[in-house]
């Protein structure tokens, strides 16, 4: 049964904001300090931009490997100890990102904080989903993503405000992770995880994910719904500075497109998790989004006939708002699986779904080849046509998740 005392503004959801904010701050912050950083570093301008590709793929290896591990131990220990491990790890390697003096420290280190990162969000939605009623996990999780996002406006504000100071701005992200791990003390597991695990029932088997077809492709539907997200912020926003100067665009800011963006996809993940509730459907609302997303996209590219940093500035923010779904499919992979396999679920699929970007990366890289369209810009509105188009595949083959009942096993 769902305990009803919970509320939307109970410790465990106002715990989940806080960590996802701590989250989303050091995941983005590299993308912010990222020239500032290798500039110190004495890293070449021509080099930057297949350096700062690597480091984020790097970092993306970390959360893949993370989010399984994670995952099981959700299932396997609890859902708290995931977020008492997840935000330790990722705390101290973000000290020690303020730390580096070589290009080789600063890779290895993004790996380590991508293995911590890869517990925060799934394990908090999992948690929620599981003590609060049904009618509220959509808006619940709205309050954990949105608040979550603000983190990277936050980064954004600390890095201009220190002066560029992308060394302070590390140890300010891993001083805030420690302080959330003693409001965490009071945080305790579902009764529907405490019931599970003293069943005779199999508890956080990733095999099991692999060994059933039908479990095998609802898993994969799952991480592809979340790949278009990941695909503008990865590669449309983080590179922004490198279409602004195909597109002919002059005194355009990536750092600040970065945070404008998340400022609209705030309001995009809060949107669809109030649309969800209104509609009564995950599907309609991923559906929705995606058309929204579908249309910023078009223009973004169309800027290559032209425009200026304002109008990119504000299609920054279209796909920001469009690509405010992280919400809806990260609930929905929760309501996907049953007790014994949901912490697997939701924090692996998020995090497999950034750990698709280094591959999206090499397609990228490969379509834009001499051998292949040789544009730069081509090649990402081509890529990012496959990438929507699986999107939409996958959400017309998923089932709903709205109504569910919570209270089930996977056997």
């Amino acid at each position: 049964m769902q305990p009803k005392t919970y509320s939307l503004f109970s410790l465990p959801v106002i715990v989940g904001a806080l960590g996802f904010f701590v989250d989303i701050y050091d995941l983005l912050l590299f993308n912010i300090v990222r020239k500032s950083s290798f500039r110190d570093l004495g890293v070449p301008d021509d080099a930057m931009k297949d350096i700062g590709e690597s480091i984020i793929s790097w970092q993306m290896f970390g959360l893949t490997i993370g989010g399984i591990l994670w995952g099981i131990m959700g299932d396997k220990k609890g859902r708290k100890s995931v977020l008492f491990g997840s935000i330790l790890l990722y705390s101290l390697a973000t000290i020690g990102n303020g730390f580096v003096q070589t290009v080789e420290q600063y890779t290895w280190l993004r790996f380590i904080a991508g293995l911590g990162l890869a517990g925060e969000l799934g394990a908090s939605i999992t948690l929620t989903s599981e003590l609060l009623p049904k009618e509220k996990r959509g808006i619940a999780a709205a309050m954990i993503a949105t608040s979550g996002v603000m983190g990277t406006i936050t980064a954004y504000f600390v890095h201009n405000l220190s002066g560029e100071n992308w060394r302070l701005c590390y140890f300010i992200g891993g001083g805030m992770g420690i302080a959330l791990l003693f409001l965490r003390v009071g945080v305790l597991d579902s009764k529907l995880y405490d019931i599970t695990k003293n069943a005779q029932v199999k508890m956080g088997s990733f095999l099991m994910m692999l060994n059933n077809q039908e479990r095998f492709w609802r898993y994969m539907r799952c991480i592809f719904i979340g790949l278009p997200v990941w695909f503008v912020i990865g590669v449309m926003i983080s590179f922004s500075d490198e279409f602004a100067q195909r597109f002919g665009i002059e005194d355009f800011d990536q750092p600040k497109a970065l945070m404008l963006q998340y400022v609209a996809l705030a309001f995009g993940d809060m949107g669809a998790g109030f649309l969800s509730n209104y509609l009564r459907s995950r599907k309609k609302t991923l559906l929705i989004y995606y058309g929204i997303l579908s249309f910023f996209m078009i223009l973004f590219f169309a800027l290559k006939g032209g425009g200026n940093a304002f109008n990119m500035y504000a299609i920054c923010m279209g796909l920001g708002f469009g690509s405010g779904i992280s919400v809806v499919y990260i609930t929905m992979s929760a309501e996907q699986f049953g007790t014994n396999l949901r912490a697997t679920a939701a924090i692996s699929i998020p995090n497999l779904v950034r750990g698709f970007l280094p591959l999206i990366l090499v397609i990228f890289q490969y379509l834009r080849s001499e051998q292949m369209l040789n544009n730069y810009v081509t090649a990402a509105w081509v890529t990012g046509l496959f990438i929507v188009g699986l999107g939409f595949w996958s959400v017309i083959k998923t089932k709903e998740t709205f109504e569910k009942d919570l209270d089930y096993l996977e056997h």
